[in-house]
């Protein structure tokens, strides 16, 4: 799966098995805002990629709290 690093500036491929998936909810103003992360880990530096509902559910990634 590939990520983009910020640190290094540069497209990283990580293997399937080294990616986790997150849910995570917050209250705003206007109620709810939920967002799907898949995160994996590269040379100490976690990187995130934000993804969409149907996406994160397609994923066979651990999913964390």
């Amino acid at each position: 799966m590939e990520f983009y690093n910020l640190k290094t500036r540069s497209k990283v491929d990580i293997p399937e098995s080294q990616v986790t998936k997150k849910k995570m909810v917050r209250k705003t103003k206007s109620g709810e805002q939920t967002r799907y992360a898949l995160i994996a880990e590269h040379d100490g530096t976690k990187l995130y990629k934000f993804v969409n509902e149907a996406t994160f559910k397609a994923s066979g990634a651990k999913e964390v709290s």
